[in-house]
């Protein structure tokens, strides 16, 4: 049975634009062990993820993509040139990994997160909790349905 994940990330930096510019793109710099463990432990290809701009000045979610990979250590940890370098990250003990995620679709419409506030269906969602700063968080079946049919993805 298929996941469901939110992915956030900064449209500036790597948006939904660049995803569908690149149609599958390795999820990398992730460099929080909580985030790190869901991507190493519980993605799995097929799974479902809405992407979600943050750090931007309407933060919202903005489409769909599709885990396709199962996780494989980051490369850009061995990579002394990369702002993601982590020299304790070694090929043979890798501390951060990556999934290759595929762009599906821009959602119909964005969700402004001071929108998705406002719905009680909604109600228990991480992105909704004060202080959360994943950059991915898990999405019940009931969340992704609700947040699908207010986008007008269904």
């Amino acid at each position: 049975m298929a996941a469901y994940w939110l992915m956030k990330t900064e449209p500036t930096t790597f948006g939904i634009d660049h995803l569908r510019e690149r149609g599958i793109e390795p999820w990398d710099g992730v460099r929080n062990y909580q985030a790190r463990n869901m991507i190493r432990d519980q993605m799995q290809p097929g799974d479902g993820a809405l992407i979600y701009h943050s750090n931007c000045t309407v933060p919202a979610i903005v489409g769909l993509a599709r885990i396709r990979s199962a996780a494989y250590p980051d490369p850009t940890a061995f990579d002394p040139d990369s702002r993601y370098y982590d020299p304790a990250s070694t090929p043979e003990r890798p501390r951060w990994y990556v999934v290759d995620v595929a762009y599906e679709r821009h959602l119909p419409r964005p969700l402004p997160l001071a929108e998705l506030r406002t719905y009680p269906e909604l109600e228990g969602m991480a992105l909704l909790r004060r202080g959360n700063r994943l950059s991915i968080t898990p999405i019940s079946p009931n969340h992704w349905e609700f947040l699908l049919e207010l986008a007008g993805a269904v």
